[in-house]
């Protein structure tokens, strides 16, 4: 895996708690494929994706599943999962920036997690071959992709449409 400048960061700011992280304990993740975003540093990342007015990112998936990709052009909206591989694993109460105190990990919606799965909702715009483009990621680029579903309500929209009368 590439090193990245920001990755892993042992800084502690004012009212953080860390734990003793075993990496060793760590399982299989299998990475579908890369993120590419124009966000290179954490800070350039917003803190939410923008589905409408949001910069236009790619989705590259590996060849090898190539054939999962059949369909997906038929929803609108996907849920994109990823690893967030730059993100601290061992806080359990966190100072951000935005917040007046500090909390909980899990009350947050912070990266740094025990495992750092970033989920988002974003616009499906177009499929070509093993290439998405997709509208509404919040994560770095290079970022590594777990998972595509349809989207909960774009799933449920097709499941009606297509259901017999």
């Amino acid at each position: 895996m590439t090193e990245h400048p920001s990755s892993n960061s042992t800084t502690i700011r004012p009212g953080e708690k860390a734990i003793d992280h075993d990496a060793s304990r760590d399982t299989f993740v299998q990475f579908i494929g890369r993120i590419h975003t124009p966000f290179r540093d954490r800070s350039d990342c917003p803190r939410q994706g923008d589905v409408e007015n949001g910069p236009v990112c790619t989705l590259e998936i590996d060849p090898a599943w190539a054939e999962a990709l059949t369909g997906i052009g038929h929803n609108e909206q996907l849920e994109v999962l990823y690893w967030l591989d730059r993100a601290r694993r061992d806080l359990v109460v966190q100072n951000p920036r935005h917040a007046k105190e500090p909390a909980g990990t899990f009350s947050l919606r912070s990266p740094n997690r025990p495992n750092p799965v970033g989920v988002s909702v974003v616009q499906l715009l177009s499929v070509e071959g093993c290439t998405l483009k997709v509208r509404g990621l919040d994560c770095l680029d290079g970022t590594p992709l777990i998972d595509i579903k349809p989207a909960r309500s774009s799933f449920l929209s097709n499941i009606r449409e297509n259901a017999p009368e």
